[in-house]
């Protein structure tokens, strides 16, 4: 894929944010309030990657209830208020994470009382940690949980408010905080997910920006970025799943979809109830190019997904009967994938989801030969991907008009 990264601290917006994650790691403190809420902090995560959010929400509040002192499940509760804003704005796949990148991008702000709460929660998880370090300064945990607190407040900012340029100061400070754990601990193969990424995301970036990054702190390597990443994956503590959500992002971007629908369906076994790993392993399949797995993973996907009566994404509905579509038209069944796409462009659907859309019935038309018709919607779905940054999509569309869909 053809991405363009804008700024050094598009790290956090895209490379560090996946948005069916919902905490990190750990718990502080001994005795039975810590067992307490070290139980319920996992009762709350698994909750969570189900997308039962509001039991989530609950589970983390009574683990907070039980051993105050702990950083952790507050910042589970600002995680998971995180995801719920991502749900309303439709940010829940890996599409939503693999365009160009930009600095700052129109958001609907969030509702004020759900933005002051999340700020509450991460700060008193600062200084909760704060508070360790000034006791016992070498406590690789509270290093970690202090980043991860940081690394919540990047993503916040970049992906509900839109301000990536903004949460410069949080990246730099959540890489930083968990470069010392790796320092003072180097078996916590948890930390090497949020430096993995940046290590790996700063590999990508021209020469320039690569010094203008090192000079700002932030190191690079894109194969040891990488190698990171997947120890993190594979190391089990309460960040393991995010990390795998993560490198299923990674593995999309680098073309490994065979690696990430393995993830994906280890994932489908945890978390059965979370029926957007059925609606991300037909994206990716389709991505491969073998519209057969994704249409056997979309129906399946479509079974549950009409059947769930718990919240639905925004626009939610438009990718299920886009992914069917796409399926349909590379399996040439042309009837059924028009009335697919054609319920996209009638429905809440995002405007890059828009501009695939058109380019699928164009592809469509080109079976059908009709060239020109083809070259209309190849024309409006360029447009629309532009628009959108969506480069894979456009570089994609260019092609079609250039050479017709056989």
């Amino acid at each position: 894929m053809n991405i363009r990264r804008t700024s050094l601290v598009v790290l956090a917006a895209v490379l560090l944010t996946v948005p069916l994650a919902a905490g990190q790691n750990g718990s502080a403190g001994h005795g039975n309030a810590a067992a307490e809420a070290t139980a319920l902090r996992h009762k709350g995560l698994e909750l969570g990657y189900n997308l039962d959010h509001d039991d989530a929400l609950a589970a983390f509040r009574a683990a907070i209830a039980a051993h105050p002192d702990d950083p952790a499940p507050h910042r589970m509760v600002a995680a998971t208020m995180w995801i719920q804003l991502l749900f309303q704005q439709g940010a829940v796949m890996a599409d939503d994470y693999l365009g160009q990148a930009r600095s700052d991008v129109a958001r609907k702000p969030p509702p004020p009382e759900v933005g002051a709460a999340f700020q509450a929660h991460i700060d008193r998880a600062i200084e909760l940690c704060e508070r360790r370090l000034r006791i016992n300064p070498a406590d690789a945990d509270a290093h970690y949980q202090l980043g991860a607190a940081h690394g919540f407040m990047t993503t916040y900012k970049a992906t509900v408010e839109g301000r990536v340029v903004g949460g410069f100061r949080t990246a730099r400070r959540a890489y930083t905080e968990h470069e010392r754990v790796l320092e003072l601990d180097p078996g916590r193969k948890d930390a090497g997910l949020i430096v993995g990424m940046y290590r790996y995301g700063v590999s990508a970036l021209s020469a320039p920006l690569r010094l203008l990054a090192g000079l700002a702190g932030f190191g690079s390597g894109r194969e040891r970025g990488l190698r990171m990443v997947e120890e993190a994956a594979a190391y089990r503590s309460d960040n393991q799943t995010n990390a795998m959500f993560t490198l299923i992002v990674v593995y999309n971007r680098e073309g490994r979809y065979a690696d990430a629908l393995r993830l994906i369906g280890e994932l489908q076994r945890r978390f059965p109830r979370n029926r957007l790993l059925w609606l991300e392993a037909a994206s990716t399949a389709l991505r491969a190019g073998r519209p057969a797995d994704t249409r056997r993973v979309i129906e399946d996907g479509l079974a549950r997904f009409a059947h769930d009566r718990r919240p639905r994404a925004l626009g939610e509905a438009a990718r299920w009967r886009y992914y069917h579509g796409a399926a349909l038209v590379g399996l040439r069944q042309a009837g059924a994938a028009d009335a697919e796409l054609r319920g996209v462009l009638n429905s809440d659907a995002p405007g890059w989801l828009l501009g695939r859309a058109h380019k699928e019935l164009g592809k469509l038309a080109d079976l059908a030969g009709d060239r020109p018709r083809a070259m209309a919607e190849y024309r409006l779905a360029s447009s629309l991907c532009r628009a959108q940054h969506d480069s894979a999509c456009s570089d994609e569309t260019q092609a079609l008009m250039k050479k017709p869909y056989r």
